[in-house]
């Protein structure tokens, strides 16, 4: 980070904290595939910085909105936002700066998502479309839940996918499952509030062992979605699920329906890394068309 854009960054925190902080110190953090992080360290604080091109800075303003919602929800806790910008061709989000790292109790965890997901609209989307990573997602609002999962989750990543040149059996099982959608989804969800991208990677405990959740891709949907993906790649334990089922049982079918909901996210790792998902997108489409069929 150069000193025009630290400069630029710390005029922001001024604005947005009045703290008239004039010198910091920064240093590069491990980030995720899509940003860059970095600690920014002042005589009065310490913030958290993501960076990204400038023409990214919609995520930003999109992540932000999200984590405010999260955060009015009382529930998970979620980082502060204190402001977002560009400068020097980079775009950045600053948030305050937790400590992490500790041992928190995954009950805990489990419970307060549960009571997250119990806070709900009257529709399912949300009033502003945002990302996955750096894919666009759409979340035009919708009455039904099978009709806004084939046409803003599963419908559009493999759109996306036949742009890149993902074409054939891919294609031909994506078109036979939107068929289908409406024999998996019957089970008339209520649009609950999701964090809408809940692996591993985007949730922690701070040094007091409190959850802490970040990195959202928030909308209004069936909330098996966020438990799904929190099985995608592991990462939780049985008794994060057992306080959450404990809170508030899921109905039956959901071990097929988060192979369903998790599809979208291996497309999304497709359209955003490349060809390694595509085997086993095709495996999941196979393995939820099995189950009309048998």
């Amino acid at each position: 980070m150069n000193s025009a854009l630290s400069s630029a960054i710390l005029e922001q925190i001024n604005r947005a904290t009045g703290l008239n902080v004039r010198h910091c110190s920064i240093q590069s953090i491990g980030g995720g595939c899509i940003n860059q992080a970095f600690q920014l360290k002042t005589d009065k604080t310490t913030f958290f910085v993501k960076t990204n091109r400038a023409d990214r800075l919609g995520m930003f303003v999109r992540e932000s909105g999200g984590l405010q919602l999260l955060t009015a929800s009382n529930t998970l806790r979620t980082p502060n936002v204190i402001g977002y910008g560009s400068a020097e061709g980079t775009a950045y989000l600053i948030m305050e700066n937790i400590p992490m790292g500790g041992n928190g109790r995954a009950e805990t965890a489990g419970r307060q998502l549960a009571l997250l997901h119990r806070k709900k609209a009257d529709r399912f989307g949300s009033t502003a479309d945002n990302f996955i990573g750096s894919t666009p997602q759409i979340n035009q609002s919708c009455d039904s839940w099978a009709s806004f999962w084939q046409q803003h989750r599963l419908g559009f990543q493999l759109i996306l996918a036949k742009e890149k040149g993902y074409h054939g059996r891919l294609q031909a099982l994506g078109e036979q499952l939107q068929l289908q959608l409406p024999a998996f989804l019957d089970h008339a969800p209520t649009p609950s509030l999701l964090h809408g991208d809940l692996w591993s990677g985007n949730l922690d405990y701070t040094t007091k062992g409190e959850p802490i959740i970040y990195d959202p891709a928030v909308y209004y949907g069936d909330r098996e979605t966020d438990l799904a993906m929190t099985e995608l790649f592991g990462g939780f334990s049985d008794r994060f699920y057992a306080a959450y089922c404990e809170e508030w049982p899921l109905a039956p079918g959901y071990s097929v329906r988060k192979t369903l909901y998790n599809l979208y996210h291996i497309l999304n790792h497709l359209n955003l890394f490349g060809s390694g998902y595509e085997q086993q997108a095709i495996a999941m489409m196979q393995r939820l068309l099995a189950e009309v069929s048998a």
